[in-house]
């Protein structure tokens, strides 16, 4: 992976908003790209319950996410050179006209934001 730092993201969408988060996202796909980010990506969870690898019990995105049977689970995450590179990107993202747009002041998120996680991470293996 070419990049140092990556913000990453895990949220549950109700299946009858995917759509709406879907072009949520890809807005932000345009306006972070636009900004210096090196790769945005926007994953809807597919095979959520894995029989996993033999001897090892892990917890599912799904139990993480404690989502309900009507809700999809999503792991994003946006790429960029280092943290500085990511504050700097992130600075101008925030500023940009499309993420202050009045149309959105009021709309609520397509998402549950009480079950939203999101952290920056140094990459240590796969540069």
């Amino acid at each position: 992976m070419k990049g140092k730092y990556v913000d990453g993201f895990l949220l549950v969408v109700p299946k009858n908003k995917v759509a709406e988060y879907k072009k949520m996202a890809t807005l932000g796909k345009k306006v972070w790209m636009k900004h210096g980010a090196l790769d945005y990506k926007e994953c809807r969870g597919d095979d959520l319950r894995p029989e996993g690898m033999p001897g090892l019990k892990s917890r599912t995105f799904t139990d993480a996410a404690k989502a309900k049977s009507n809700e999809t689970v999503w792991f994003s995450f946006i790429v960029f050179k280092s943290r500085k590179h990511r504050d700097a990107v992130n600075a101008k993202v925030m500023k940009d006209p499309a993420m202050n747009d009045p149309k959105w002041k009021d709309k609520p998120m397509p998402f549950d934001m009480k079950r939203f996680s999101y952290g920056g991470f140094k990459v240590e293996v796969g540069e």
